[in-house]
């Protein structure tokens, strides 16, 4: 088991999803939390591409990882969307990006979402694990690929 199984709910989980940029993608990712834990969808989006501006969260081979700190969340929340096409993300590189995974932790949180990161970078450096992901027929078939994969 690895520690997004117990954060990844299946109403977190989209399959070709439709958006054109990333703005686009942080406010779609916005109101699916908003409805999934109860944050604001503005803050998610604020906090999203408040972190972006940093530099990109694109791993490269079509992977982006987006995160951020949300004041009021009671614990680290997570979605997986797979985009219908490829959206620009600034990737190391140059790839756009389909597979995109948010998490987002609480303000004070602990090293728990660094630990997540860790373990998400590991199993998209998989490139078996990409390639279901690309090939899964629906959301369900997404979460049960993610939630079952081991690091």
């Amino acid at each position: 088991m690895n520690l997004v199984t117990a954060l990844l709910k299946p109403e977190n989980v989209l399959a070709d999803s439709e958006t054109n940029s990333r703005k686009r993608l942080f406010e779609h990712a916005g109101q699916m939390f908003q409805a999934s834990v109860g944050v604001s969808a503005n803050e998610v989006f604020d906090s999203l591409l408040s972190r972006e501006k940093l530099g990109s969260t694109a791993l490269g081979y079509g992977i982006a990882i987006p995160h951020g700190r949300i004041k009021g969340l009671k614990e680290t929340s997570c979605a997986f969307i797979r985009l219908k096409a490829p959206i620009d993300f600034d990737a190391p590189d140059g790839m756009p990006v389909d597979l995109v995974f948010i998490l987002l932790a609480p303000a004070a949180a602990t090293d728990l979402h660094l630990q997540i990161l860790g373990e998400l970078a590991q199993l998209f450096s998989d490139k078996g694990m990409r390639e279901q992901l690309r090939a899964a027929p629906d959301a369900a078939a997404l979460h049960k690929l993610i939630c079952e994969w081991t690091p």
